[in-house]
């Protein structure tokens, strides 16, 4: 009689975010194979001590000890003591390097999330990297900690698991097999507008996606298309290509999430409804697949799936992916700060949406990175902080012009 399986015990950093939501309704459907281990938010307190009561998770981790201490009373007043509650970023590195965890579910937003999927990584975890900037970021520094830390790197972005999924499990037959990659982008809310229609957009309109549940900022992304502008770096690194191997194509239907074209010009894709638990589920269970709980496609009532160009008027900053990629090292991390810094801006109403565009572009040519051989994160902690630094002084000078 065969040993019962031990249960997964999973770590989530940004639980209480769309991601880390979706990721919790997958192991809910499959308690005799995950266990939740931590869970980790950035403000949302009330929203993760719901989720420590229904989890039970060992540790979770709040930025600042005020939210450590409010979150402590809140689960201590509903008789909860089986969390113990931690708090600074130095905690989240710990739970993700945590000896008991086996997978740690990498979804925290932007360039803060670095820390934590480095420690993974060296800790040699099953990795599940919703945290596209750890490579825009990390780059070479982060695939030599998988490398070096004996880690399993699964991608969660949909595009990316897509391309994951249509190649075989030895990665040593990649580069051999691979033409190019083919990224598919919905083209968000603003597809179809007229490029000079664009100045006066809101940011409710920004982040109403057509196909996709997504948080403030990625959703924003998406409608600027840098998303896709950073996910082009991601594939860069996760595939080991050079950046001419990866190219962008509109899908507007969101169905088929991306394509491997072949040397033999076969072409491989993967299609499913636009659900990140479809993804969620095989970064969890590989190489074995497991519900999902997204509804399967019904081919009967598709209408069609068209492809169209990217229109580099209306979107701008994707040719900017392939630029800091041709540029000296460190430059991608230049574009993710400023990037993050302008939506930020944006949201705030301090910005226009098309202003996001300059702040990235001329934060691009304001800073060297300046990053010798053997950088380690400190090195690129410091880029970022310089790039902030400059893409706030390019966003307060293009707030003045408004006024």
């Amino acid at each position: 009689m065969s040993e019962p399986r031990r249960r997964l015990r999973v770590a989530i950093l940004g639980s209480t975010g769309s991601v880390g939501a979706s990721t919790l309704e997958v192991v809910a459907r499959h308690p005799e194979r995950f266990e939740v281990f931590g869970l980790t938010s950035h403000r949302r307190v009330a929203e993760l001590v719901e989720q420590c009561l229904s989890f039970k998770p060992r540790i979770a981790v709040l930025p600042d000890r005020a939210q450590a201490q409010a979150a402590r009373q809140a689960l201590a007043e509903r008789g909860a003591t089986a969390t113990e509650v931690l708090e600074g970023p130095e905690a989240l590195c710990q739970l993700a390097r945590a000896p008991e965890v086996d997978a740690v579910m990498a979804a925290i937003v932007g360039a803060a999330g670095l820390p934590a999927c480095l420690a993974a990584a060296a800790a040699g975890k099953r990795l599940l990297l919703a945290n596209k900037e750890a490579l825009v970021v990390g780059g070479g520094l982060f695939m030599r900690a998988v490398a070096e830390g004996g880690a399993t790197l699964l991608p969660i972005d949909s595009e990316h698991s897509a391309i994951f999924q249509c190649l075989p499990e030895d990665r040593r037959t990649w580069k051999r097999r691979i033409d190019h990659l083919v990224l598919t982008a919905s083209g968000g809310p603003f597809r179809q507008r007229a490029p000079d229609s664009l100045h006066g957009v809101t940011p409710q309109e920004a982040v109403a996606h057509p196909n996709w549940v997504m948080g403030r900022k990625i959703s924003v992304d998406s409608a600027s298309m840098m998303n896709k502008a950073l996910e082009v770096i991601e594939a860069r690194w996760l595939f080991d290509l050079e950046p001419a191997q990866v190219r962008v194509v509109i899908h507007p239907q969101s169905i088929i999430h991306s394509m491997v074209v072949c040397r033999d010009a076969s072409v491989l894709a993967q299609l499913g409804t636009p659900d990140m638990r479809v993804p969620i589920a095989y970064g969890l269970s590989f190489p074995e697949r497991i519900a999902s709980g997204a509804p399967a496609l019904d081919f009967t009532r598709l209408q069609g799936l068209s492809f169209e160009p990217v229109d580099e008027r209306l979107f701008p900053g994707l040719a900017l992916a392939w630029q800091a990629l041709a540029a000296a090292p460190g430059t991608t991390a230049v574009l993710n700060a400023a990037n993050e810094v302008a939506v930020e801006a944006f949201l705030q109403g301090t910005i226009r949406f098309t202003d996001i565009h300059s702040v990235n572009a001329h934060t691009l040519e304001r800073v060297e990175p300046r990053l010798a051989a053997d950088h380690g994160l400190g090195d690129l902690l410091d880029l970022d902080r310089r790039a902030r630094v400059e893409a706030e002084r390019v966003v307060h000078a293009r707030a003045a012009g408004r006024h």
